[in-house]
């Protein structure tokens, strides 16, 4: 399963985080509508992406919940019709919630850097470094604690969980 080592934080200064994003990428941002659909699961958590009526990702990953770098594990599975098969989830499964957002991505080396204006929570920012299969979750975190310098991301604006937990107030 392919992994990464995630930080996710909220934005004390968003126009700040965005001039410091931009300087660190070789490429201009690019903006995502998404809206994410969770669903109930034992284990882990299972999230439709929408992106366009024809264009969705059925994401499941499995993370600790810890406001510093730490390693997510995930499988993604593209799929052409969203509204069928969120219709499908939703009957076996039920939905959790739904997380709407406006993502703006910024890559940085083996980074996706992510700033996201959430709708009902408010502005973050996120790094996800895509592990190579050689790198330790030690080098990955190294990676984002450097860019979280650069960025000027304090300890205490880290967040532990999800959109979705913010959402129900955990």
């Amino acid at each position: 399963m392919p992994s990464n080592i995630e930080i996710k934080a909220r934005a004390r200064n968003f126009a700040d985080l965005r001039r410091r994003a931009e300087a660190l990428s070789d490429t201009p941002g690019q903006v995502i509508p998404q809206e994410d659909t969770f669903f109930h699961t034992t284990r882990g958590r299972l999230k439709l992406r929408q992106l366009a009526p024809d264009w969705g990702q059925l994401v499941y990953y499995e993370r600790t919940d810890a406001s510093g770098p730490k390693r997510s594990n995930y499988s993604i599975f593209e799929t052409s019709d969203p509204e069928s098969l969120k219709t499908a989830l939703s009957l076996a499964l039920g939905i959790r919630g739904v997380v709407r957002k406006k993502r703006t991505l910024y890559p940085v080396g083996q980074t996706r850097l992510h700033l996201d204006e959430v709708e009902g929570l408010g502005e973050f920012m996120e790094l996800e470094v895509v592990l190579r299969p050689e790198q330790s979750d030690a080098e990955g975190q190294a990676i984002a604690r450097d860019l979280m310098t650069r960025l000027g991301v304090r300890e205490e604006d880290l967040i532990e969980g999800a959109y979705m937990d913010l959402m129900e107030g955990k």
